[in-house]
């Protein structure tokens, strides 16, 4: 007996979303414009402290991206 494969997105909670291209470049757009006005806090003379902050506005952009993948995958 064979195990089935997992489908892509199939462990995503909640409903799947609707696919609205517009709405999806608008999406990822508005949190790639915000990487631009991250700014670094003044005690950190490096700079470092900023990599985090726009690591997670990416990571957000990714998830948007992967949602919507896996929804037009289910469809």
């Amino acid at each position: 007996m064979s195990t089935p494969i997992p489908r892509p997105g199939a462990h995503l909670p909640g409903p799947p979303r609707s696919v609205d291209p517009e709405m999806i470049h608008a999406e990822v757009d508005g949190l790639l414009s915000s990487l631009g006005t991250v700014e670094p806090d003044p005690e950190d003379e490096h700079g470092v402290g900023v990599i985090p902050r726009k690591a997670h506005i990416l990571e957000k952009a990714h998830d948007v991206l992967v949602e919507a993948l896996a929804t037009v995958d289910k469809i």
